[in-house]
């Protein structure tokens, strides 16, 4: 299992961390930085996190996600620091012996993620900025 707040997503290294004689079927999810947010040209993104009430979240989704799914390996990755348009900004993912628990598990420990975390972002707009979600 490997969680951690970083400053830049390695996909490679993700994908090797992934790797298992025991798995038939890996599942990443790349959330990266869009170009656009409610009809508005986004710029950049900004994110911060309480990192270690964050990590003992993430920790505690990717545990759930082992106990509900037979897995190989499980990563949750998200970064904090501002990021460019393109760029991943988090990263989930299973390996587990067959691709249906790899895809469940993944969708979970996003899913999950997005609705528990303590990471927030702010948007830059050409026109301003706001904070997406509620701001320490």
């Amino acid at each position: 299992m490997l969680i951690e707040i970083v400053e830049q997503i390695d996909l490679t290294a993700a994908f090797r961390h992934l790797r298992s004689s025991g798995a038939g079927g890996i599942d990443i999810f790349v959330g990266t930085v869009r170009n656009q947010a409610n009809g508005r040209k986004v710029a950049k993104l900004e994110f911060e996190a309480y990192v270690p009430m964050a990590l003992k979240e993430m920790r505690a989704i990717a545990e759930r996600a082992s106990a509900l799914w037979q897995l190989e390996e499980v990563i949750v990755l998200h970064v904090t620091g501002v990021k460019e348009v393109g760029e991943p900004v988090v990263l989930t993912g299973a390996s587990a012996p067959h691709r249906e628990a790899a895809f469940e598990a993944c969708r979970f420990l996003i899913d999950e993620l997005k609705k528990t975390v303590p990471i927030w972002k702010k948007e830059y707009y050409q026109d301003g900025s706001i904070w997406v979600n509620a701001h320490p």
